[in-house]
């Protein structure tokens, strides 16, 4: 039997009183810091593969053991989906079943490979970041995707973006950095009756409300 898991504990109860100062220094500066060689060489494998299946291509970022990228694919047969996570452990996880042919997964750090992206103006249909939980605790306002210095690259690649979450002021935030950004959002709540990632599930199954942010970025 699974255990239940526990609620998100944090001092923080509303959004970060930094939030806006770092959103906007982070909009207003360049993030300069070297690409590391295994995301390059993994930017270069997506971008020969995309360049070879000239269709409409889904973004999974934080894709963990890629449950979710493959449902996606399943999901969007006429879509490419790249899936990306900086764990090689979760990734290498066998599946039962075999990969879907327009799925690719890849082991990178997002805060390059985003820069890439960017950089070569890839247009992602959909984006989605689905880890629940990132950094409750006040002091990692910086290390939450809304106020890392990756920020502006994020957003920059345009598409329908998603965010699905069980600590409701992570997203709360993220909308609030959209919006000094000059991007409307829109955050409710959801009934995860089809789970596509291991995090939906379990949280779901221990009674937890799921939310979810989405938001139109233009193409």
């Amino acid at each position: 039997m699974q255990s239940q898991s526990r609620q998100v504990s944090s001092q923080q109860e509303g959004l970060h009183e930094g939030l806006d100062k770092v959103v906007r220094r982070h909009l207003g500066a360049a993030f300069r810091r070297p690409v590391a060689a295994h995301t390059q060489a993994a930017f270069d494998r997506v971008a020969a593969w995309l360049a070879l299946h000239p269709r409409p291509f889904i973004l999974d970022a934080c894709c963990g053991v890629g449950d979710s990228s493959r449902a996606l694919a399943e999901l969007n047969p006429d879509h490419l989906v790249v899936g990306v996570d900086k764990s090689a452990d979760r990734l290498g996880r066998e599946r039962t079943r075999p990969a879907p042919d327009n799925l690719l997964l890849v082991r990178a750090d997002l805060n390059d490979f985003y820069r890439l992206a960017e950089a070569a103006r890839w247009r992602p249909a959909k984006h989605f970041i689905l880890y629940p939980n990132p950094w409750p605790k006040p002091a990692h306002l910086k290390r939450r995707w809304h106020g890392a210095p990756v920020f502006p690259s994020i957003i920059a690649l345009g598409g329908a973006l998603e965010l699905r979450s069980n600590w409701d002021i992570y997203l709360r935030e993220f909308a609030a950095a959209l919006a000094i950004a000059g991007h409307d959002s829109r955050l409710e709540s959801f009934e995860a009756t089809d789970p596509i990632t291991p995090f939906e599930r379990k949280y779901r199954d221990s009674g937890h409300t799921l939310w979810r942010l989405t938001a139109d970025l233009g193409k």
